[in-house]
């Protein structure tokens, strides 16, 4: 935590902000280790506090005090509390995280504040982009129960289970192997349903010669995996058994280049190459890939725009093409990667490189 402040503070200083005050969930976890729902953390290049109120009091001198913060509890707004602390600090400038303060916060802000409320964006966000030892521990844990979880759906699935039946089971089972939740909604698709990217669990029945694409993450101590894999129940058409093969493909190649350096716009050229090239460059609709840590989504982002993001050493980013045929099906092959300067790793060992079918 030593570290991350002191990143922050240099940072700080590189824009002439005398303090940050820090308000998403993610964010203060990622400072502060705090993990309830009520608290503000005000950090100056010389001192760090945590406003909370009474029902998290306790917890906050369990989980932030530890990491250097003094701890302020405030009977009222939290807000007030942290004008308090800057008229005592006599502060001039005062960023704030624009992406997460709505226009009427904002609104109350200027008027309570008596400080230069400065904009900021992607000031921790960069931090977070590049992963501590610890923190890819911990998603490689989290990679290792939706693998365990997708080893179970394989015994499980069968013709005339629905898609929520699949999802329930599938969200139930990561609770049991540790996950504290789920990293997002479920995506179970089936037959013509798996040519819809974010097709989540519905009451449809799965029917027998179908293609299923599931996509899923849990949550493991804060941390999120995000795994796709598309298998079939019964035998599926040729054409949906060759775009397997070329998603394959392209997902091989991603994770062959894959290194520091790299930008997310080459990233996702990598695999998009081979998709075009096979015919299908119309019918490959989203980005290659997008980093995960705290959050499902985070920098650094693949996509044919990124031009202006480069991979780093510490980051962790999907890779996962698909390809999706209207009214026929799709699919998908994700799995989460850490960034290196030599390359990459892998961190999900769910197979993949045969269609399976069941």
């Amino acid at each position: 935590m030593a570290q991350r402040l002191a990143a922050l503070r240099k940072k700080l200083t590189a824009i002439q902000l005398d303090g940050l005050m820090v308000t998403n969930a993610a964010n203060l976890r990622y400072l502060t280790h705090f993990t309830g729902t009520s608290g503000v953390a005000l950090i100056t290049r010389t001192s760090a506090f945590f406003v909370t109120d009474s029902r998290y009091t306790q917890q906050a001198y369990q989980q932030v005090a530890p990491q250097g913060y003094a701890i302020v509890e405030s009977a009222g707004s939290l807000f007030a509390e942290i004008n308090r602390l800057l008229r005592k600090l006599q502060l001039t400038t005062l960023g704030f995280e624009a992406d997460y303060v709505s226009f009427n916060t904002y609104d109350d802000l200027a008027d309570l504040f008596d400080v230069g409320l400065v904009p900021t964006s992607g000031i921790v966000e960069q931090l977070r982009a590049v992963k501590d030892p610890d923190e890819v521990a911990l998603i490689r844990e989290a990679a290792a129960i939706t693998d365990q979880a997708y080893q179970h759906v394989l015994t499980t699935i069968h013709p005339g289970m629905t898609e929520r039946q699949v999802a329930d089971d599938l969200d139930f089972y990561m609770r049991r192997q540790g996950a504290s939740s789920v990293a997002f909604d479920t995506i179970v698709a089936s037959g013509p349903r798996s040519a819809m990217p974010h097709g989540v669990a519905t009451d449809k029945v799965i029917a027998a010669n179908e293609l299923v694409t599931l996509d899923f993450g849990c949550y493991y101590h804060g941390y999120v995996s995000d795994l796709t894999r598309t298998f079939a129940v019964g035998q599926p058409s040729s054409e949906l058994k060759h775009i397997y093969q070329i998603v394959l493909q392209a997902q091989e190649q991603v994770i062959k280049n894959a290194r520091a350096g790299l930008t997310g716009q080459q990233f996702d050229y990598v695999a998009r190459q081979v998709i075009t090239k096979a015919g299908y460059g119309d019918y490959f609709g989203h980005g290659t890939g997008h980093g995960i840590g705290l959050e499902i989504h985070e920098t650094p982002l693949a996509s044919p725009s990124a031009s202006d993001t480069t991979l780093v050493d510490g980051n962790v980013i999907t890779a996962e093409p698909g390809i999706y045929l209207l009214g026929l099906g799709g699919v998908r092959i994700e799995d989460d990667l850490l960034i290196m300067s030599s390359g990459n790793q892998i961190l999900n060992n769910a197979p993949k490189h045969d269609l399976i079918v069941v």
